[in-house]
């Protein structure tokens, strides 16, 4: 929607607009929590990842611009990437950690510096150094088939690596695929601390967008909510990993200018404390005289809600993805639900690494990351669809829903709860009947 105003109106516009959200951190302050959170990370999750996965040492390298995602996980708030070539070693010594850095200076508080340039100009030859002197049974790399996430290394550092690895130790080195998965898919105490206030600024966001403040019915594009929805997330100096989109169902197709009577969809998600979030919701505009949705679209909303409890239910510790599709597509079916299931782990990456529960066009079952088992205290967007039959509209719609989980041994719980009741544009003013 295009308007004039002037620039103190903007800014006081602006300020107010800000005012409404759940606060959000100073960069500074930022960069502290993502730093506390990292050093916990390490020090209290990855060493029982490493020994359930029997690998006592993980060797991480990356060069600058060509960034490995998992390196990008390990490094502190002020690295926005890897510096020239940048190694880092974890090494289980059984009682504790050791974690080294062959570079010029400590990488963070953690990782510290095991190379001294004017001793050993060779940074590759340290790095063997350093795994020959600790002599390791099993040397991981992020070198996989499966997980894109896992797969950072390249062939030429992989190559520079075999070189300066003594022959003795090189039948040693392997794929660190679940290792780095496990990693990327584990939520700890400390970030689920954290992880609901991210989402309620995401639902915020939403929320407002889906309002009378930015739409005007008969004016406003689905474009044009779009692009407020990227604009706003740069207001709040938050980031996105996707753009956000918005789609109309109605019952008779005109253009993309929001009208009333539309059933309104967005698809959006944010970046902030190095955790994502996807979320999908409907709302609907009414029409002159209504005062709530039509009864077959709140009916229709209901069967996604149904869909989504008959799906989180069937989460259990050990279960394959696919397994739990095939069991959730089963019982919706049998209640008379049209169900499409693709739901994704969220973390630090949107669509991120872990167990893939159906994708929109397979959903007889996903190979390979379908068939890896569920654990706990892992972390989901919970995205699926109902299609519906409209007999008002005489044509099928969609439900299409996404909200994030955590699956823990209580179960699936959303993180800042879920959609259950269709938003109204404008919402109605208990004072004006």
């Amino acid at each position: 929607m295009i308007r004039s105003i002037s620039f103190l109106a903007l800014c006081f516009v602006c300020t107010v607009s800000i005012a409404q959200y759940s606060v959000i951190l100073s960069q500074r302050e930022q960069a502290k929590v993502i730093d506390e959170l990292l050093n916990d990370r390490l020090e209290n999750l990855l060493p029982s990842l490493m020994k359930r996965e029997g690998i006592d040492m993980w060797v991480v390298i990356s060069r600058e611009y060509n960034e490995d995602p998992v390196i990008k996980t390990f490094l502190p708030a002020t690295w926005m990437a890897a510096r020239r070539t940048t190694m880092l070693v974890a090494f289980d010594k059984g009682s504790s950690m050791e974690y080294l850095a062959v570079a010029r200076y400590d990488v963070g508080k953690v990782f510290k510096r095991a190379w001294n340039p004017e001793e050993q100009p060779d940074q590759w030859a340290r790095l063997g150094k350093i795994i020959e002197e600790r002599n390791p049974k099993k040397i991981a790399v992020n070198k996989a088939a499966n997980w894109g996430h896992t797969d950072g290394l390249t062939s030429n550092d992989y190559d520079n690596l075999i070189k300066v690895l003594p022959k003795k130790f090189q039948s040693n080195v392997i794929s660190a695929e679940k290792l780095a998965v496990a990693w990327l898919e584990t939520r700890t105490e400390k970030e689920m601390a954290i992880y609901p206030h991210i989402c309620r600024i995401a639902h915020e966001i939403i929320a407002e967008g889906f309002s009378d403040k930015v739409i005007q019915p008969g004016v406003t594009s689905s474009d044009d909510l779009v692009w407020w929805y990227r604009e706003k997330i740069k207001e709040l100096k938050l980031d996105t990993w996707f753009h956000p989109s918005v789609d109309i169902q109605r019952e008779s197709e005109l253009d993309n200018i929001i009208r009333p009577g539309d059933f309104l969809h967005v698809d959006f998600g944010i970046t902030y404390l190095r955790l994502n979030t996807d979320t999908q919701e409907h709302a609907y505009v009414l029409k002159a005289g209504e005062t709530d949705a039509p009864s077959y679209l709140k009916e229709a909303f209901k069967k996604g809600n149904r869909l989504q409890d008959i799906f989180t239910n069937n989460f259990k510790e050990g279960k394959t993805g696919n397994q739990v599709l095939a069991e959730s597509r089963k019982q919706a079916i049998a209640e008379g639900i049209t169900p499409s299931i693709y739901t994704h782990p969220i973390g630090y990456h949107g669509h991120a690494a872990g167990t893939t529960l159906g994708m929109w066009d397979l959903q007889e079952g996903v190979p390979v990351t379908g068939d890896y088992p569920l654990h706990l205290n892992t972390a989901y967007s919970i995205e699926l669809n109902c299609t519906v039959n409209i007999a008002e509209w005489k044509k099928d719609i969609r439900v299409m829903l996404e909200e994030d989980a955590y699956f823990d041994k209580q179960g699936v719980n959303y993180i800042d709860g879920r959609q259950t009741e269709i938003i109204l544009i404008p919402k109605p003013m208990p004072n004006v009947k």
